[in-house]
């Protein structure tokens, strides 16, 4: 997922792929353990994704945050 297609989403749907990206990480995960991954160059994939979502989600609360102190 590249970064102009997270900020273009709305706080809920950020919210909503985050989980979505944690729970494929599992099962991502679980293949590897079992010996069902094909590729596993996958998992980084997906924690790099996790990691802007989360990026952009905490910048949001910051400009919030400052847009409110600054009130």
């Amino acid at each position: 997922m590249k970064t102009e297609d997270i900020k273009g989403l709305a706080d809920s749907d950020l919210v909503e792929k985050v989980k979505e990206a944690r729970a494929e990480l599992f099962n991502l995960r679980f293949q590897l353990a079992t010996g069902q991954l094909d590729n596993p160059g996958r998992i980084k994939t997906v924690k790099k994704d996790i990691a802007r979502l989360l990026t952009e989600l905490r910048a949001r609360e910051l400009s919030a945050s400052r847009d409110a102190a600054a009130s």
